[in-house]
């Protein structure tokens, strides 16, 4: 391949090549050299925050009179066209780079100036008419910038990404709970057979986990609502007009439909990343619920002919290069690492937040990597549980029946009529001789047959109140 032609362009520290073609500047490409460690750039959704960013303070440096129209007029066209992914091969850097995003931030300054320099007929690099720093950057720090721009991405993700999913999810799971509430199976503690249930009683008990988790999903959103943009430096504010934030803020709510607010304490928005942290502990909370779902499911339709065999998943791939006909629950497995994943990015945000050094928090980049991530793979693997495995899960009504009644625990509804050492000596000999809880009791004549047939229904004993209710 033959190398692409460069053009000399300068910053602060001097001359520097950069590709021909890019409308990055010196500064970027100074980063680029020095962070080719992972190859993973921001994501879309950062990039496209960064854009609006700059899109709101544009506006509102003209809205205070800082900016002329004609500046305002390129830098939000420019920053628009940032926003909307249409510059994202400009934006090159490692996520492994500067801890503040410093270089991140500059990087959107210099393509957002120099995207203004092609608009406005001039040569990219000119500066002229607007300025990476001081028309761009107006008014803002990386400092301030970044924490936003993390806010504002996840934020956007959680509310278009995530909620979504888990409605269908929720969704998908409630309307099981429906067609498997007359499906009475066998309930299972420490692994071990335990008292009767419906089928139904336990998806809804998944659905609801779900519906906790898009109240989890809300409460990670309005933790992320209040922003650093206004900060600065180090949070006092300087060099910015006093009303910047606040008109930031209203452009940035009429674009996203967030309600964004500075932050009640700047030195707290930049020196720490708490918002962050706990955004992130709801969406590890999220992936905890998940796991558990999926794995039960899994386990629920093991087999199919020699586990629980309760339910059927949908076959969506051989399972085996060896076993023909073999059909894996690859969707669980699926559900199960992006959970995994998940919170082991929880440890790696929470360690890089607590990193908050003095005025500022030095590993802002790696979070922002970590969080929008989380949240994006989970949106992901929701929706295709959701559609690929929950939607097409059939109950296997024969062998829940027949695990039901082959069950030992069937004597826990008979202890308050016979005792509860009479019904253990019945467990312990079903358990001996294999004949069923029903069986023994109808050889010993523990109870008259009705009264013994009333307090061995498995329908009652799924509901409170129901024979033989009592502790567990």
């Amino acid at each position: 391949m033959s190398a692409r032609k460069a053009r000399i362009e300068k910053d602060s520290m001097g001359e520097m090549s950069v590709p021909e073609f890019a409308l990055y500047g010196a500064s970027t490409q100074r980063a680029v050299l020095n962070f080719p460690v992972s190859g993973w750039r921001f994501s879309r959704p950062f990039i496209r925050a960064l854009g609006l960013l700059k899109w709101a303070a544009a506006q509102a440096n003209h809205d205070l009179g800082r900016l002329d129209a004609e500046r305002s007029a390129l830098i939000v066209q420019a920053a628009e066209e940032v926003a909307e992914g249409k510059l994202d091969e400009h934006f090159p850097l490692d996520i492994f780079q500067t801890g503040s995003g410093t270089s991140t931030n500059t990087n959107a300054n210099e393509v957002i100036s120099n995207r203004c320099c092609q608009l406005a007929g001039k040569a990219i690099g000119a500066r002229d008419p607007v300025h990476p720093n001081d028309h761009v950057n107006m008014g803002q720090s990386s400092n301030d910038v970044i924490p936003s721009a993390i806010h504002i991405s996840a934020a956007e993700q959680l509310k278009h990404c995530l909620l979504p999913a888990l409605e269908k999810l929720e969704g998908a799971l409630a309307a099981k709970a429906t067609e498997f509430h007359d499906v009475i199976k066998i309930g299972r503690t420490h692994l071990m057979d335990a008292t009767p249930v419906r089928l139904g009683q336990e998806f809804g008990g998944y659905a609801q986990q779900v519906r906790f988790g898009k109240r989890r999903a809300e409460q990670a959103i309005t933790a992320l609502e209040e922003l650093a943009l206004g900060g600065t430096a180090v949070g006092t504010g300087l060099n910015r007009h006093l009303d910047f934030p606040s008109k930031v803020m209203r452009h940035l709510e009429q674009r996203t439909g967030i309600a964004f607010r500075e932050a009640e304490n700047h030195f707290e928005a930049q020196g720490a990343k708490d918002a962050v942290v706990e955004a992130s502990g709801l969406l590890k909370t999220i992936a905890v619920s998940l796991f558990k779902i999926a794995n039960d499911i899994r386990l629920l339709s093991s087999g199919p002919r020699c586990g629980i065999g309760e339910i059927q998943l949908p076959a969506t791939q051989p399972g085996s290069s060896i076993m023909p006909g073999k059909v894996n629950p690859v969707i669980c497995e699926s559900v199960m690492m992006v959970c995994s994943q998940v919170i082991g990015a929880d440890t790696t945000i929470t360690w890089a937040s607590a990193n908050g050094n003095l005025d500022l928090n030095v590993m802002m980049p790696v979070i922002a990597h970590n969080l929008l991530e989380s949240v994006r793979i989970l949106g992901n693997v929701a929706d295709i549980f959701a559609d690929k495995c929950v939607s097409g899960i059939v109950a296997n009504r024969e062998r829940c029946r027949e695990l039901v009644e082959l069950s030992m625990a069937m004597v826990t509804s008979l202890a308050p009529k016979i005792g509860y050492d009479r019904a253990a000596e019945i467990a312990k000999e079903s358990a001996k001789t294999g004949k069923t809880v029903r069986e023994i009791c109808l050889e010993q004549k523990v109870l008259p047959e009705a009264e013994l047939n009333a307090a061995l229904d498995p329908i009652a004993m799924t509901e409170p109140g129901g024979e033989g209710s009592g502790g567990g």
